[in-house]
């Protein structure tokens, strides 16, 4: 019985362990679209909201 036990534990905390290793080149694509979602917007966006922290800068210095 204790023999039994152990192997069912065993296969558990196996295919727990195998679970866990996930799905690798899917996370890395997602990384690398996210990375490259921010540098686009971050191109687009950037004399936009660098124009926008000057006017906010000027009118805080002018009060």
């Amino acid at each position: 019985m204790f023999r039994r036990a152990m192997r069912s534990l065993r296969s558990t905390i196996g295919g727990i362990h195998a679970d866990e290793r996930g799905d690798v080149p899917g996370w890395v694509l997602i990384t690398l679209m996210t990375a490259g979602l921010v540098v686009l917007i971050w191109a687009l966006a950037g004399p936009a909201l660098s124009d926008l922290f000057q006017q906010a800068i000027a009118r805080v210095s002018g009060l």
